[in-house]
């Protein structure tokens, strides 16, 4: 699991947490589309405009943002207590892309404003004519009278989503209990929110404010489908507690990791959680000794040896990451976040005989992932150690971009140009990047007009 910097990543933790990341990991996003796609399939959508991102934060959220995004809490993911639940937020969600309450919730916020500043003159007006006290009263009112516009808009789209969500499970023959549950357990700290301030479940309360009645209408709704008892597979049920225990590894200290999965616990989750614990507390051997005993029971797991290469590349092993990472992508050839590993681990050994598979599983990755920041760095230098400066500064400004970095990528596509064939396809896209960079430095110069995390 990877952290990945974008050009979404500031306006997504500005208004979630100032720590927390986008993540990369091929094996969370596997599942995460596998839940998504039939959902947006049932709602008429085309999965492949929608994208999904993995937000580093341990508190419960979701969200829609620009459009057909939508940004899943690793915290979501390890409070859901079923498949089920998992899947009835995601539908909630698609419900709300289907229903284009992103836009219709600008339109709100302006009605609200537009109350906010009706009620503030009023107040002006008041005081103007010789009430002062009954117009700061009116005035002080006015953020309370434009949140309640806005809040009676936001109950509308909730629920609306809700429904839409249940009727998206059902069509994939999926009970909806698990939303209700889900829904069932964050009202009763909704209920509390007042005397528990700074609970995980905030964020998402705040953005998805609940009801006794919009429970009570899901739960009704959820009860008339013939799917209602439907049950998770076992097999979704263990694949979502191997990655819920790989999320705590990862995210939570190594000694508490340790102490909810003692050695004593030999299941595959605990040993999976353990291999990352002992890794990030420095012991590699015994890490490694944990995910061999996963690969030996499942060879054919691509995951098992691509966390096998991480552990030993970030420990300074880069020789002995090639070959899991070799094996990850033979596993599954179609990763392109597996290859750049690869990639990466090919060109840190700083083996001339090696680059040209490197530049070959980077190359291919791009293909997948064109704006994987990380897969252009190594790219560079591959081609700088080459002495093909203008490729490698190419390369930079694709970087750069991918980044959201536009001044720098602009200034590199100018550097790359100078020297590439002119007309040539690589010119040809040093002349575009200069282009869009320049455009977006603008816009961003002048307000960021891109639309801030919808959390809706």
């Amino acid at each position: 699991m990877r952290s990945i910097l974008t050009a979404a990543i500031a306006v997504c933790c500005a208004v979630t947490s100032a720590h927390a990341q986008f993540l990369r990991d091929e094996e969370i996003e596997t599942m995460l589309r596998d839940y998504t796609d039939p959902l947006l399939a049932a709602a008429n959508l085309r999965p492949e405009d929608t994208h999904l991102y993995l937000l580093g934060d341990r508190s419960i959220n979701a969200a829609v943002s620009g459009g057909q995004n939508i940004i899943m809490n690793t915290g979501t993911i390890i409070e859901a207590e079923s498949p089920n639940q998992l899947k009835g937020v995601i539908a909630h969600e698609v419900g709300h892309i289907a229903g284009g309450h992103l836009t219709r919730s600008r339109g709100a916020q302006t009605a609200a404003m537009g109350t906010m500043l009706a009620t503030m003159g009023l107040g002006m007006l008041a005081a103007v004519a010789g009430a002062p006290d009954a117009g700061v009263a009116v005035m002080s009112g006015s953020t309370q009278m434009g949140y309640a516009t806005f809040a009676r808009h936001t109950l509308v789209q909730e629920s609306a989503a809700d429904q839409a969500g249940a009727s998206y499970l059902e069509s994939t023959g999926q009970s909806g209990e698990g939303l209700v549950s889900f829904f069932d357990k964050l009202r009763v700290t909704e209920v509390l929110r007042d005397r528990e301030t700074g609970s995980m479940y905030g964020d998402f309360l705040r953005s998805h404010p609940l009801s006794s009645s919009r429970i009570a209408a899901l739960r009704q709704r959820v009860g008339s489908s013939p799917y209602r008892d439907a049950k998770d597979p076992e097999a979704d049920v263990h694949q979502l507690e191997m990655i819920q225990a790989k999320i705590i590894g990862f995210m939570d200290s190594p000694n508490r990791v340790l102490r909810r999965y003692p050695d004593s616990d030999k299941s595959q989750p605990a040993r999976y959680a353990r291999s990352v614990a002992h890794f990030r507390n420095g012991v590699l051997e015994r890490g490694l000794e944990e995910i061999d005993s996963l690969i030996e029971e499942e060879p054919d797991n691509p995951y098992f040896w691509e966390l096998k290469g991480q552990m030993l590349f970030e420990s300074g092993e880069r020789e002995r990451a090639i070959e899991p990472y070799r094996e990850a992508v033979r596993l599954k050839p179609d990763s392109g976040l597996l290859r750049a590993g690869l990639g990466q681990a090919l060109v840190a050994t700083n083996r001339p005989e090696l680059d040209e598979e490197a530049t070959e599983q980077l190359k291919t990755a791009l293909r997948d992932e064109p704006d994987l920041s990380m897969a252009w760095y190594q790219l560079s230098l591959v081609y700088d150690r080459a002495g093909d400066r203008p490729m490698a500064q190419l390369a930079v400004a694709e970087q750069s971009y991918a980044m959201g970095d536009y001044n720098r990528a602009r200034e590199f596509a100018m550097r790359a140009r100078d020297d590439l064939d002119h007309g040539g396809p690589d010119w040809r896209r040093a002349t575009d990047i200069m282009a869009a960079s320049e455009s977006l430095s603008r816009d961003r110069d002048g307000g960021d007009r891109r639309s801030n995390i919808g959390l809706n």
